[in-house]
């Protein structure tokens, strides 16, 4: 035990990254939940104090205008970019990451069968969707309702799987990038190619990747993506989601949510709808500005920051909690979910337990807070920008004692 904890004390010290947790407000508790929810960036609460008391409190409605507001959906959309290999123009901040997935998919669709819809377009045409089965649920309810929408039939595949189902009929396809329950990372370079070898589009949710390692959107021609920022991008708890449309296909997205934001003219108030250029084609209504706004001082922590070496700290910290659970933990207590690979490996470690539950909320009152998702799986979260080598031995520690 005790050179496992030098160990961890001699990680820390040569930790590129060590001096980013100063930059959060922290406390004993070791941390292991920034998959579910970021902990908050010390000058947020100053920031967001203003927004309030001087840009709401003071100059009101010239805030949209003097402060920024109207133009903040595609200006945080533009520092959120580069964190998921996009340029800039490509993302739009707003509305949450379901009416995202929604907004992403029926367009999918519509570009997949070349601007058509509804029943006529499904004759001869494509009429399937693929959908992540082992998706979060929320992306499984809104790929039915698409379905149902566009006249399709959903096909609910494995990832692994999901080249064998493609085909003539298929329209889209919606994948997570990461597996929300025991954090395997799927292949996105390779799907997203077999999708469009089928002629189909990708849709790519990036929830639990977007923040703890490279995805180069841009890169692998990936269609559309969607994603929340309240996990490892730490905007807080609800703060908008984003939306990304590659820039080939921005001039035929169309949305099924048109608003008044999305409008060419939004001052305009014309009875008829004319999409805007670019980006601002996946806004809907009014943003949602209070939060947007501490999402955008939020996410001042990355500046100086390269993903490559979150990515290299994520690795580093998950096999070594896993080498202190393996080397605390009795044998056969607990069973890893968590992918040996790095390459299947996303920024969480996955335990199987009986009464997870249980476990984890006795684990929760000794200071270490994880989550668990039904029946029996144990989730650690591992956030690179403020977890400690020290935190993952001490989490491992109070596990094994926990279970004895």
């Amino acid at each position: 035990m005790s050179d496992l904890r030098a160990e961890a004390e001699a990680l820390d010290a040569r930790d590129e990254l060590g001096a980013k947790r100063k930059e959060f407000v922290l406390d004993d508790t070791v941390y292991l939940d920034g998959n579910s929810l970021g902990a908050l960036p010390a000058h947020v609460p100053e920031r967001v104090a203003d927004v309030i008391t001087r840009q709401w409190g003071s100059l009101r409605i010239r805030s949209w205008d003097e402060s920024g507001w109207w133009t903040a959906p595609e200006r945080i959309g533009d520092r959120i970019a580069p964190l998921v290999g996009a340029g800039p123009g490509r993302i739009v901040v707003g509305d949450s990451t379901s009416v995202n997935v929604f907004k992403a998919l029926v367009a999918a669709v519509r570009i997949a069968r070349g601007g058509t819809d509804g029943p006529d377009a499904t004759v001869g045409g494509r009429d399937e969707i693929v959908v992540d089965a082992t998706t979060f649920p929320t992306d499984g309810y809104i790929a039915q309702s698409a379905a149902r929408l566009t006249g399709c039939r959903l096909l609910p595949v494995a990832p692994a799987a999901v080249p064998g189902v493609l085909g003539e009929r298929t329209a889209a396809v919606l994948l997570n990038h990461a597996d929300y329950r025991t954090g395997r990372l799927h292949d996105l370079p390779g799907l997203t190619a077999a999708v469009h070898a089928a002629g189909a589009l990708a849709v790519w949710d990036l929830c639990h990747t977007a923040g703890a390692l490279p995805v180069g959107l841009d890169e692998h021609g990936v269609d559309l993506a969607v994603g929340c920022t309240y996990k490892y991008l730490n905007g807080g708890p609800g703060s908008p989601a984003y939306l990304y449309v590659r820039e080939g296909l921005q001039d035929r997205f169309d949305s099924p949510l048109p608003g008044w934001n999305s409008h060419a003219e939004p001052f305009g108030m014309r009875p008829d709808f004319e999409a805007a250029q670019g980006a601002p084609r996946g806004r809907v209504g009014t943003p949602d500005i209070l939060s947007m706004l501490a999402l955008e001082a939020s996410l001042d922590v990355w500046d100086g920051v390269c993903v490559a070496q979150v990515r290299a700290k994520s690795l580093a910290l998950t096999d070594f909690f896993l080498r202190c659970v393996e080397a605390y933990v009795p044998q056969g207590r607990v069973e890893s979910l968590t992918p040996v690979a790095h390459a299947e490996r996303g920024s969480q470690v996955a335990l199987r337990c009986p009464g997870a539950g249980d476990v984890m909320r006795r684990l929760v009152e000794r200071g270490v807070v994880g989550d668990y998702r039904a029946p029996d799986v144990l989730r650690f979260g591992f956030t690179p920008l403020y977890v400690s080598f020290a935190d993952a031995e001490r989490a491992a520690r109070v596990l094994a004692d926990t279970l004895d």
